[in-house]
């Protein structure tokens, strides 16, 4: 969809057509918020947040892709949060899951879907999120931005400000991490569908 004639009429100060970009992307920025501060409470205040200074700086995007753009915004909100409970840490790293549709949803194939298989991935994206939280936040957004949103290389160095060999670089380490830590734990590797399992001698199955 194209966001160009909101995103102008915007710049002019309709309020209206700010509010439609804000319909249009809010489940994109608050599953990227999600991601990188590990519950939907900071999630939410982080996404909030980013379309307040969003709707603030309208006026000074120039142009390109406006989701790009505020994926940006969003992130560094995400950063500033971090930055804020490090200094007053927070009472736990876990996922705070209080419904099914404060999780956003972990795509895995399943052949034989019904409630066991529903349980089964909502576990599993509890799982890879908590992985998601061991790694550094640079690493993390890189990650997210490229199989969450399906952002190339070159989009995310634009989002995040870096080069394309950087960006390469934290996503392939981002993603041996994370891979580790999902084989780390018997009960963890039991979640990952067979392919992606390993045996007991360390080959996958």
């Amino acid at each position: 969809m194209d966001d160009r004639p909101a995103v102008a009429l915007a710049q002019s100060g309709d309020v209206a057509a700010f509010n439609r970009l804000v319909l249009r992307h809010q489940d994109a920025v608050y599953t990227l918020c999600y991601r990188l501060t590990g519950n939907s409470h900071d999630a939410a205040d982080a996404a909030q947040e980013a379309f307040f200074s969003a709707f603030r700086h309208i006026a000074d995007f120039r142009g390109g892709v406006f989701r790009a753009w505020l994926l940006r915004i969003a992130s560094n909100a995400c950063h500033d949060l971090h930055r804020t409970r490090k200094r007053r840490p927070a009472d736990s790293l876990d996922v705070a899951r209080d419904s099914e549709d404060d999780t956003p949803r972990q795509d895995v194939e399943d052949d034989d879907p019904g409630p066991e298989a529903e349980a089964l991935r909502l576990e599993l994206g509890g799982v890879i999120q908590r992985g998601l939280l061991t790694l550094a936040e640079d690493q993390r957004l890189a990650l997210v931005l490229c199989d969450q949103h399906g952002y190339d290389y070159a989009a995310i160095a634009e989002i995040t400000s870096v080069e394309l060999g950087t960006v390469k670089s934290r996503i392939n380490r981002a993603r041996r991490r994370l891979r580790d830590f999902l084989l780390s734990d018997p009960e963890y590797r039991e979640l990952l569908p067979e392919r992606y399992r390993l045996s007991d001698s360390g080959h996958a199955l």
